[in-house]
């Protein structure tokens, strides 16, 4: 066994004789501690906007709070638990009482089959020591990761997430630190890697007390649709993030962080903020094991995803590949609404560049962004540099009602959209439920006071608006108010519906596909290179990827008919390791083929 704990610079700290106390409050004039039983101690000025005081006064269980110019009353931004809630005090916390066992390595990239999951909804109770209930089941399934959506502390009971205001505390409705270090040390023993997404594009809007005492950790003259940008030209601010990244890796023994949304992030500095970080998780403790790092990147900057010669990810492990959902996802429904238009001249053609190459933009002038460029080449990275995926939290939570994809296509075309997705050699991802083709939508909730309650539900109706199926006033009224308690109540699993039919067979069906990957292509996919796409016949297509000395095939017929007559399809030499049409050279209307050659070079 083993402890761990990750040191910072700021926040509270035990030390030999007491606690060390330690705030980044350049904008203050004075600031306090105030401990819980009523005590106020003020805090030394120090060079750079810095306050600190060490005191015997407080322990491993002593609550406090920082007063503000002797009005303001605020928790520690760096908290490392806020029993409270995000406006409460702080809990000084000893991380070092955890014992890790300490045999756990990780596991290499090439294994990864991820499945995110929410950890409010993912169970009944909602909590990180119920989640743990459920890990043999998610492991039964022959996945190899969970990712949890953010953790960190935020505004009420229910929230995505990406609210979150104190980056150091794990959300109190969901547990203690204790507990998602039990989630963890109950994954690991499963043979579960675990990733944690993270947000360092803007804080929540509620409980965010950093404007009143440190307005350099913002650039006022920069605004996103979140408020004022933060800052990563100031080194405090950078230091923060870094820590922060450093923190959940080392002190919460996470296997990989997945940063949200960097297109959203402004950060001139070389390096900038993200290649910071990857540097840090690279050369830091825990180096030792494997951990990876993902990116949510809508502006397609393969500059991030290099890899060396022995294939090491020189800055992120992988990207998020929204391109492959959306055009999937136009095949499978018909939608083009929104982002989806630019998929809708050619979806196959786009789904093939996506499983081949990566981006299906890498440069190409977008229709719905106005014409602008996006993205850059890609066809020159290995599909390890991309995690593909059908759905996540964002593709339906982001729809007015939260349909999962069974709901809005025949299984037929699940079906083989799945086949391809979780054989390709890119990483998959599943969101919690699709398993089983899931009922119960994924909505998006919160739970914020009246008045922002109200901006934030009449926000969401009006971007509706936007979309010919809610341009009247009566359609935008019966999107769910995301801050209704029956919005977040409806987004809950229900783990009984997987001994149901048809919930039980689809259960079945990616379980086996998931062990024929974990059998049959993980081990290729650590040498896959960059395929080659081609559209073979009107409806079919074919990808090739180069592994080592093998060459893995995918041939799909994927026509808009789903009627149309069967098609010849060429079989490449070697072994079929699945088909829709065993032992024939035909494949029926959304059929799908995976030829594995172990002898072309």
């Amino acid at each position: 066994m083993s402890t761990r704990a990750h040191a910072m610079p700021f926040g509270a700290a035990l030390v030999e004789g007491g606690v060390r106390f330690r705030l980044w409050a350049p904008s203050a004039r004075r600031v306090d501690l105030l401990l819980l039983d009523g005590e106020a101690l003020p805090m030394r000025a120090l060079a750079g906007g810095w306050y600190e005081t060490t005191t015997a006064r407080a322990d491993a269980r002593t609550r406090y709070a920082y007063r503000i110019d002797g009005r303001l009353v605020v928790p520690d931004p760096a908290s490392r638990c806020n029993p409270e809630g995000v406006h409460g005090p702080s809990l000084v916390t000893d991380p070092r009482a955890f014992d890790w066992p300490d045999d756990w390595r990780g596991r290499p990239w090439h294994e990864a089959v991820i499945y995110e999951l929410h950890v409010g909804a993912f169970t009944p109770a909602g909590t990180f020591a119920a989640a743990i209930e459920r890990l043999d089941d998610v492991a039964a399934l022959g996945v190899t990761a969970i990712e949890l959506m953010p953790v960190a502390a935020f505004a009420g009971t229910r929230n995505w997430g990406y609210d979150g205001v104190l980056a150091f505390a794990p959300a109190a409705a969901y547990g203690t630190p204790e507990d998602l270090k039990r989630l963890v040390a109950a994954a690991h023993a499963l043979g579960l890697m675990v990733f944690l997404d993270v947000v360092y594009n803007h804080f929540g809007p509620d409980g965010n007390y950093l404007h009143a005492y440190a307005q350099p950790f913002f650039d006022e003259r920069r605004h996103t649709p979140w408020g004022a940008a933060i800052d990563f030209g100031v080194d405090t601010v950078r230091a923060f993030f870094v820590h922060n990244a450093l923190y959940w890796l080392e002190e919460f023994h996470f296997d990989g962080l997945r940063l949200d949304a960097v297109h959203a992030i402004a950060d001139a500095r070389r390096p900038d903020i993200v290649e910071e970080i990857a540097r840090a998780i690279r050369a830091g403790p825990g180096r030792e094991r494997h951990v990876h790092l993902i990116l949510e990147n809508d502006r397609n900057e393969a500059r991030y995803l290099p890899r060396a010669a022995d294939r090491r990810p020189l800055v992120a492990t992988a990207q998020c590949n929204d391109d492959l959902h959306h055009a999937a996802h136009v095949l499978a429904t018909g939608e083009i609404d929104g982002y989806y238009v630019d998929y809708a001249d050619d979806p196959l053609a786009r789904f093939g560049r996506a499983l081949a190459e990566g981006f299906v933009y890498q440069g190409e002038r977008s229709r719905f962004r106005g014409g602008q460029a996006r993205g850059e080449p890609s066809a020159q990275l290995p599909p390890a540099a991309f995690v593909n995926y059908l759905q996540t939290h964002d593709q339906i939570g982001n729809r007015a009602f939260g349909e999962r994809l069974v709901a809005l296509t025949s299984a037929h075309k699940l079906r083989a959209l799945a086949a391809c997705v979780l054989l390709a050699p890119a990483p998959p991802l599943l969101f919690m439920g699709e398993e089983w083709g899931a009922s119960t939508p994924f909505l998006f909730f919160c739970d914020f006071g009246a008045e922002l309650a109200e901006a934030v539900r009449n926000g969401r109706r009006a971007e509706f608006g936007r979309m010919a199926a809610f341009a009247d006033a009566a359609a935008r009224s019966r999107i769910p108010d995301p801050n209704a308690v029956a919005t977040f109540a409806a987004s809950k699993l229900d783990w009984s519906e997987r001994e149901r039919a048809p919930h039980a067979q689809w259960l079945a069906f990616y379980r086996d596909l998931i062990a024929l990957r974990q059998r049959r292509i993980a081990a290729l996919a650590a040498q896959a290179g960059a395929g080659r796409f081609e559209i073979a016949a009107p409806g079919l297509l074919h990808v090739g990827w180069p592994a080592g000395g093998a060459r893995l095939h995918l041939h799909a017929y994927l026509p808009a008919d789903e009627d149309a007559a069967a098609i010849g399809v060429p079989m490449p030499a070697g072994e079929a390791i699945y088909s829709t049409a065993p032992a024939t050279d035909r494949l029926a209307p959304w059929g799908v083929r995976w030829v594995l050659d172990n002898e072309h070079g």
